[in-house]
């Protein structure tokens, strides 16, 4: 799904999720609703269990018990890209032929209009024909950012993609993803309180007795960093992280 498809794609739906790894119970009987066509922020101390919930959503780790479907009550499967904290961009490739990969994969043949599209919208379009050696870390999470919409599915999964970026190319690229993800199904998990206050539509702290719901941000994200609305919203985060933590 691009900004060229107009329906609003499925939210995620967990019922009474469970999942025990090397004998550990990471959570139990968690339900959990992520909207539709929205910026969810999931955010939670270190070994919480947001990736492995993360990577449960995804279909690449069995719960131990539970369902989870789209909203429309639908597999997921199928349905879901990922982005996450490395770009793993294959060096031999060009820019384009990375963003192409899923074609590749497939043993399809590569949609270079759609590519070329995506590339225009991260402001790449210049780098078609560059290798990845070439560019910098902003640029290479643009073109992974890139490639995870060339798939076209409804349902974004981002663990932690710009945590590795400096603080000015972090929120560069924050903006963008806020943009060209517009009308997706988001679940994004950061440390990062700020943007979870720019990006998000919703808020979800994560602790060992289950998931809470924030208060309601102000304004439509990309959100300004300095706007007192979201200074605001960082210091109940922060309080709340805080208190699920102790």
């Amino acid at each position: 799904m691009t900004r060229l498809d107009a329906a609003v794609p499925p939210g995620i739906s967990v019922r009474q999720l469970c999942l025990t790894l090397n004998q550990q119970q990471l959570f139990s009987e968690l339900n959990l609703e992520i909207a539709g066509g929205a910026l969810t922020a999931l955010l939670g101390a270190s070994g919480v269990g947001k990736s492995s919930l993360m990577r449960v959503i995804a279909g690449l780790t069995p719960p131990t018990s539970g369902q989870i479907n789209g909203s429309d009550g639908l597999p997921l499967a199928g349905r879901i890209a990922w982005m996450g904290q490395q770009d793993l961009l294959y060096p031999w490739l060009t820019v384009e032929q990375n963003v192409c990969l899923a074609s590749r994969l497939k043993g399809e043949k590569a949609d270079r209009d759609l590519a070329q599209h995506l590339l225009a919208q991260v402001g790449l379009s210049h780098c078609a024909r560059a290798r990845p050696a070439t560019l910098s870390g902003g640029m290479r999470q643009r073109v992974a950012l890139a490639r995870t919409l060339y798939t076209r599915q409804p349902i974004v999964l981002m663990d932690e993609p710009f945590s590795a970026l400096d603080a000015l190319t972090r929120t560069q690229i924050q903006t963008l993803a806020a943009e060209v993800l517009a009308g997706h199904t988001v679940l994004l998990i950061t440390h990062d309180a700020a943007e979870a206050c720019r990006l998000g539509h919703h808020l979800l702290v994560m602790g060992s007795t289950g998931i809470e719901t924030c208060p309601p941000l102000q304004g439509q994200p990309p959100r300004a960093a300095d706007d007192i609305s979201v200074i605001q919203s960082q210091a109940t985060l922060l309080k709340q992280l805080s208190r699920l933590a102790g």
